[in-house]
């Protein structure tokens, strides 16, 4: 399949979920508020740490605020856009409806990371971007365009990390048949990403900045914002994205040849 059949099908795809959002408007809105609602608790977390304080490790309120939605961000467009669609993957292996995709002419993975649209969660994105705009406006941050197309792709490059993270996490029920419980430790390890680099030490910060990549998805664009764009961040985000989507493919392939599909 070439590239614009995959957008043809991802829009229509992507339409038949509005559709099927709009019919179910209550759960929608529900969804929406119990979001926004946990977006606003961690902000005010920030609210009452830095009553006591006026900075941690180095980072100001509105640094921390602007690294906080910057982290937000990320998630709100992982929930948006493959969330569900990989939490149903995992239903699917062990169901044998993965058969489904695997019948179908193009890219399995790609038709299966791109079936639906999480409203809900994109909507909270405009709110996590209004955030971050906020706290750069507080700051006083004036960034270049150059500045904003590199904080826009350094999200981007997030989106993957996280992406290829959750995929790892799923490709799992390849091997174990089921993966409830495991999706969890995600959200467990990229509550981290909410913290500022410099407050890792020690093995924590070898294990967490280094090793897994908890910290860089969300401290490299925040700090592109408020120090400009660096060369050196910019190639070790670009890095660790190439590797952890690296070891995702790797990982979906080598649990591919271990489906029984439902025939079997």
């Amino acid at each position: 399949m070439k590239l614009i059949d995959y957008i043809r099908i991802w829009l229509a795809c992507a339409r038949y979920s509005v559709v099927r959002t709009m019919m179910f408007r209550f759960d929608f809105i529900m969804w929406a508020l119990v979001e926004f609602f946990w977006m606003g608790v961690n902000l005010l977390l920030i609210q009452v740490v830095y009553d006591h304080t006026d900075s941690i490790a180095g980072w100001s309120k509105y640094q921390m605020l602007l690294l906080v939605g910057s982290s937000m961000l990320v998630q709100r467009f992982i929930m948006g856009f493959v969330w569900t669609n990989l939490f149903e993957m995992a239903r699917n292996i062990r169901t044998g409806h993965f058969d489904f995709f695997l019948a179908q002419p193009g890219n399995p993975l790609i038709m299966v990371s791109t079936r639906k649209l999480d409203l809900d969660g994109l909507s909270n994105a405009v709110v996590a971007t209004a955030v971050v705009i906020y706290a750069a406006n507080r700051l006083g941050i004036d960034p270049s365009l150059l500045d904003l197309l590199a904080y826009a792709a350094m999200i981007f490059c997030g989106f993957l990390i996280n992406y290829a993270i959750l995929l790892i996490t799923v490709s799992l029920t390849f091997w174990l048949g089921a993966a409830q419980g495991i999706e969890g430790s995600y959200f467990t390890l990229m509550e981290f990403s909410r913290l500022p680099r410099q407050a890792f030490k020690g093995a924590a910060g070898v294990l967490f900045v280094w090793i897994l990549p908890a910290v860089v998805v969300s401290n490299v664009p925040a700090s592109t914002l408020i120090h400009g764009f660096s060369l050196t961040n910019a190639c070790w985000l670009l890095a660790v994205t190439v590797f952890w989507m690296s070891l995702a493919l790797f990982v979906f392939n080598r649990g591919l040849r271990r489906y029984a599909s439902a025939s079997s």
